[in-house]
């Protein structure tokens, strides 16, 4: 009996860390210089075209969360949009190049998708009016949202006669889109970049283009946005391919656009497989697993570097698990694994935005497809654009595999902030921060120098499952349920503010950003 109390009191009680499996941890921060930089709006998040008939695996999860059909006016959508201001947005996905813009006379008909049995993805083509593109920006507007709007790059191209594997041949015909920005520009809309075509890149999903015709649309795009945007500073940047990387057609795509053409090289991630995969929830808790992207994300930087030095590699969608998600992990605390770890790699391989796959539907939701609750990775996407700068540090630390710590400069203020993501379920870490300058004497950890060195603080942020239970959608912060507040605003998320000569605690299965406002770090400078 006395054993199982004790157990009990381990995984609910902080003060009786010490009691459980327990492991010290030195984290170096190497804060000389930054290893890497984003975009200062880094967090992003997308709206997709799917209609309420998108089903996968005996579900259909996306309700009324589409583009065309989610309710604009809902309070908790614009006060979660408004948090972050502002919020980068991708409208955009799969179905994208079945959207026709109403508007022009290069459109004659303006239909609803409906279900296609040889069309791609299912459907048939769908139709974005102008009634709808005003509200849908009236909205943006409000709350203060970067919008990154992804356009049809099939209009005007036929699938190949002679090629059977979904290869679409002509020219891209940029009237539909030049008419929607026309109109775009005299409604005063602002539009921070516009991207080409969804998933066409490479092998394709549904429908492919070979890298240098893709290359020859994208041009004829680059040069409708600079004549329709004359003023370079104010003229939204131009991105591509989006979809899946492949070496040879990313390297040759960038070749044939040839220099300053691709402001943002953008490619997408779904590296947990499947949403109906039984072993998802083993997955993102798994950091070899993990780890497995990380190449990919290097051999973007690779490809930038040696052919695109004047781009910036986006993660234009990642959902974690394709078609729409698992419907036990994609909403639950489990999923931040995955997530908060996917933000602080990318940010280290010198990715400039990462777009989350969704705001709102199917299962990998930012927030409830039908209530608009906040899921738990609402809130950690909310922490890490609050408190995480652009500038990214190297840092090293000597304990568990299942324990990733990523630094940044912080966001407001002096010093750095890291990210801790503890994926062990039964180990718990006290974690010790310090500087590799070596200016001063052993034993003195740079976050304890000051004047007054007892005046120190530390502040810190503490994410668990309610209940201990990895599969809940319920949040706690330092303990405390994130909950709307009756007005269904965001609620306050306040640290704990500790001593930060003492170690940073980290509970098993839990996520903490701590803000380290006093570390000397001459990158942050």
């Amino acid at each position: 009996m006395e054993i199982k109390v004790v157990v009990v009191l381990c995984g609910i009680l902080v003060s009786l860390m010490p009691l459980c499996l327990a492991e010290d941890v030195q984290v170096k921060v190497e804060g000389v210089t930054s290893i890497a930089q984003t975009d200062e709006n880094f967090v992003c998040a997308t709206l997709d075209w799917w209609p309420s008939n998108k089903c996968d695996y005996n579900q259909c999860p996306w309700g009324k969360a589409g583009i065309l059909n989610l309710d604009l006016n809902n309070k908790i959508l614009s006060n979660a949009m408004k948090a972050f201001n502002p919020l980068r947005i991708r409208i955009g996905g799969s179905i994208q190049d079945l959207v026709v813009y109403n508007v022009g006379k290069a459109v004659k008909k303006c239909p609803h998708f409906k279900k296609k049995k040889n069309g791609l993805f299912g459907f048939s083509k769908g139709c974005l009016k102008m009634k709808r593109w005003d509200e849908l920006n009236e909205l943006f507007n409000k709350t203060g949202v970067k919008l990154t709007f992804g356009l049809n790059a099939l209009f005007g191209k036929k699938p190949s006669k002679q090629d059977l594997h979904g290869l679409w041949v002509d020219d891209w015909n940029p009237q539909n889109a030049r008419d929607l920005m026309e109109y775009t520009i005299s409604k005063g809309y602002k539009i921070d970049s516009y991207e080409l075509g969804n998933e066409l890149c490479a092998d394709g999903v549904s429908a492919r283009l070979e890298s240098q015709q893709y290359a020859k649309d994208f041009l004829k795009l680059k040069d409708t946005v600079e004549a329709l945007y004359p003023d370079a500073t104010t003229r939204p940047k131009v991105l591509g391919p989006a979809g899946f990387y492949g070496k040879d057609w990313f390297n040759s795509f960038l070749q044939y656009t040839g220099p300053g053409a691709v402001d943002g090289l953008t490619h997408h991630i779904y590296n947990l497989g499947a949403g109906v995969d039984k072993t998802l929830i083993n997955k993102v808790q798994d950091p070899y697993f993990l780890d497995q992207i990380a190449q990919t994300y290097q051999d973007i930087s690779k490809t930038i570097k040696e052919f695109g030095p004047w781009s910036g590699a986006w993660v234009g969608e990642a959902g974690g698990a394709y078609n729409s998600g698992g419907k036990d992990v994609s909403h639950t605390f489990a999923n931040g694994f995955w997530y908060l770890d996917q933000l602080g790699m990318t940010s280290t391989f010198n990715h400039k935005v990462f777009c989350r796959q969704a705001f709102i539907g199917g299962n990998y939701g930012l927030l409830n497809t039908t209530s608009f609750i906040p899921n738990p990775d609402y809130y950690g996407a909310l922490l890490w654009h609050r408190l995480m700068g652009k500038k990214v540090l190297k840092i090293n630390h000597d304990g568990s595999p299942f324990l990733r710590v990523y630094s940044h400069c912080s966001k407001k203020g002096p010093g750095v902030t890291l990210l801790i993501i503890n994926m062990s379920n039964s180990t718990s870490f006290e974690v010790s921060v310090t500087n590799d300058m070596n200016l001063y004497p052993e034993g003195i950890s740079s976050t304890q120098l000051t004047e007054d060195s007892s005046s120190q603080q530390r502040e810190e942020y503490h994410l668990t499952p309610k209940d201990g239970d990895i599969q809940s959608d319920m949040l706690l912060l330092n303990g405390t349920p994130l909950k709307l507040t009756e007005s269904l605003d965001i609620p306050e998320m306040k640290p704990n503010v500790v001593d930060s000569s003492s170690p940073i605690k980290v509970a098993a299965d839990s996520i903490v950003f701590a803000n380290l406002r006093n570390f000397k770090a001459p990158a942050c400078a």
